[in-house]
């Protein structure tokens, strides 16, 4: 099982490479054709490139896709996206306290197709192989210090990207004044993304969307929810709100926040999985990301 999945990866990692190297291809050619058809200067390093005009009349015909677009046709969610809701294994760190269990419950409640499995004394490596067998998307580890919720990873299967979180201001939904009580619904949420501009911030997005189900339409009151989750991003912070909604009017509603409350900011997005610590780190966070406050990553 270990052989197999190894030799999956290396296939994926080629096969990305792949792409990767069309596409820069097909964007220098495309570049070339423009410049030819507009007679403005072209970069020398495309100029100067003799490689760049082999076959140059058979691939006059290729669509002009750039890098980033290649890529986002064979990345790691194109293959179940909107196909399969997603199956999300929550867990915590050993020997959790009260407070972390509680926190991971209303996690497994926050994602409505998702599982939550005490940890116990299983180490990571049994964690990702257990979920593979039995057919999970995606794994979220949830880490505290002395009680307080502090960290959250999320892994997808089976290639990855494994992207960590640190936790701030974290308010269970007991803990939210005026906040609704009683059962808490499990309906498909609507999704709410606000501030994500960059690359990275459509890459985090893409992250955080695939851990909640795609809603059909259908007159079913599982799939047509009244629920609501927003992810805003001010300064690189991911606020986290959750509420349901009810209908006070044709254009007019009702809020009233179910919690949990949180604040969440990328340091990491590694490929592979939650065991491979040696995966190819895709961005992280150093001392200096942070020195300019103009500048903001997400």
């Amino acid at each position: 099982m270990i052989r197999r999945q190894a030799r999956e990866r290396r296939d994926y990692l080629y096969r990305r490479a792949l792409t990767l190297r069309d596409a820069e291809i097909a964007s220098k050619r495309a570049a070339l054709r423009k410049s030819l058809a507009t007679g403005k200067p072209l970069d020398p390093s495309i100029a100067n490139d003799k490689s760049l005009r082999e076959d140059y009349k058979y691939d006059e015909s290729a669509p002009d896709r750039s890098v980033d677009e290649a890529l986002d046709l064979d990345d790691e969610y194109a293959q179940l996206s909107g196909i399969v809701d997603p199956r999300v294994l929550v867990t915590t760190s050993r020997d959790p306290s009260t407070r972390l269990s509680a926190f991971a419950k209303e996690i497994r409640l926050l994602l409505p197709t998702s599982i939550r499995v005490n940890r116990g004394n299983l180490i990571l490596p049994n964690i990702v192989s257990s979920a593979k067998s039995a057919g999970l998307s995606d794994v979220i580890l949830l880490h505290e210090h002395r009680g307080t919720p502090t960290a959250l990873t999320v892994s997808h299967f089976p290639h990855g990207p494994t992207a960590s979180f640190s936790l701030h201001n974290v308010v269970l939904r007991h803990d939210i004044p005026n906040a609704a009580r009683g059962t808490v619904s499990e309906s498909y949420p609507h999704l709410i993304f606000e501030g994500f501009t960059t690359q990275l911030g459509k890459r985090v997005t893409k992250i955080i969307k695939h851990l909640f189900p795609p809603r059909q339409p259908s007159l079913t009151s599982k799939d047509v929810g009244s629920r609501v989750v927003t992810f805003v991003n001010r300064e690189d912070s991911i606020e986290v709100r959750h509420h349901v909604f009810v209908r006070t009017g044709h254009q007019s509603v009702e809020l009233a926040e179910v919690g949990p409350r949180m604040t969440m900011r990328l340091f990491e997005i590694r490929g592979g999985t939650l065991e491979n610590k040696d995966g190819d780190v895709e961005w992280h966070m150093n001392q200096y990301t942070r020195t300019s406050k103009k500048k903001d990553y997400l």
